[in-house]
């Protein structure tokens, strides 16, 4: 009896497991980066991509969420994924180029579609996406300099940039909000214009980056464009209490504070869904690195939720096109040679850069 107990037990057990591994099979996965799937931010972008897609196609998806960074630890979620039955996995961030060079190879018959960077090794000497995969990066200078231009278009004079990582994506879209205040102001006749400019070294929502950006609202500054997913809410806090604007980021964050004013945003979800449709019609762009800006409908803001007071939609669609048709030069985070470009270095003679160490 017994054993028959023992036995039973074990066939439970395992028809348990079984029962679990096929409740989460998926066909397409996302593996999240730092953050979460509501963060607001580029991950729930690419989750909104997936949802819309696969909702609409009857396709069943689902997410993996890393306990931990680092090239193993996304690797062993890509495993996991694949396990369950992922035949796409989405991975949106630059820290996964390096898991996605290696998963490429290690699951030929997957494909990859990798948002903010495109796949190389460990020591960044070779540089190469396979036919499985395709690297999806934006032009952030162009979505930040649309949010720098509107800001001082519309009468904001003293700015603040409160960037999450220094990272590539974060650098642009600083960069570009610079230059988009710098020409606005020329255009203007202004002889001045301020910009603080600081990176909290991280993605997430701290007491440390509300402080500073209470410190900097009342000293004076009057809109902060928070960059880097939830650090954006300590300063949407912040600027509740000072009664201050915020210019969003990658997706419209309008709905997370009455403080938000506009959001810099690149098309994330656009780009997800594109990429599926494209593999589901036989035609999965293997080996391409997409490179999305105005001239692409990759970048925007949004003007149907944005709170500006003088800045019309007219504005808007004079400045959009002249991005599109590239009357703008703009420095991204390198000279022409390379050289790193740090945010004081920047080619402007009306807007002011104080970086806040």
């Amino acid at each position: 009896m017994k054993k028959f107990l023992a036995l039973f037990l074990t066939l439970v057990l395992t028809l348990g497991v079984s029962a679990c591994a096929l409740a989460d099979a998926a066909e397409i996965a996302l593996i999240t980066d730092i953050g979460t799937i509501d963060d607001k931010s580029f991950n729930q972008g690419a989750w909104e991509g997936i949802k819309a897609y696969a909702d609409a196609k009857g396709i069943s998806y689902q997410y993996y969420q890393p306990a931990a960074q680092g090239t193993e630890v996304y690797l062993d979620e890509i495993q996991k994924a694949v396990d369950n039955g992922a035949k796409i996995v989405v991975t949106p961030g630059y820290l996964f180029e390096e898991p996605i060079y290696i998963a490429q190879d290690m699951y030929p018959d997957v494909k990859f579609i990798l948002i903010d960077g495109n796949p190389h090794n460990a020591d960044y000497s070779e540089y190469r996406t396979n036919e499985n995969a395709v690297g999806i990066i934006f032009k952030e200078e162009e979505s930040g300099f649309l949010a720098g231009y509107a800001a001082v278009k519309d009468g904001y004079t003293k700015l603040g940039f409160m960037g999450g990582m220094a990272v590539p994506a974060v650098i642009r879209y600083g960069y570009g909000f610079a230059q988009g205040a710098e020409a606005a102001a020329a255009e203007m006749g202004l002889t001045e214009v301020t910009l603080n400019y600081h990176y909290t070294g991280g993605f997430a929502a701290t007491p440390e980056a509300q402080a500073l950006a209470a410190s900097w609202y009342n000293d004076g500054v009057e809109v902060i464009f928070g960059c880097g997913g939830a650090v954006g809410n300590s300063v949407m806090a912040a600027a509740a209490e000072s009664g201050k604007a915020v210019i969003g980021v990658d997706v419209d964050q309008s709905p997370e504070s009455e403080t938000v004013i506009t959001s810099a945003m690149k098309g994330i979800s656009e780009a997800v869904e594109q990429a599926l449709a494209a593999n589901y019609d036989g035609k999965f762009p293997g080996g391409e690195a997409w490179n999305l800006g105005a001239a692409e409908a990759g970048v925007k803001l949004p003007m149907e939720t944005s709170k500006f007071k003088t800045f019309a939609q007219a504005d808007y669609e004079a400045v959009f096109a002249k991005l599109v048709a590239g009357e703008y030069t703009l420095t991204k985070d390198a000279d022409a040679d390379g050289n790193a470009v740090n945010p004081d270095q920047l080619p402007l003679s009306i807007v002011k850069i104080t970086v806040v160490q």
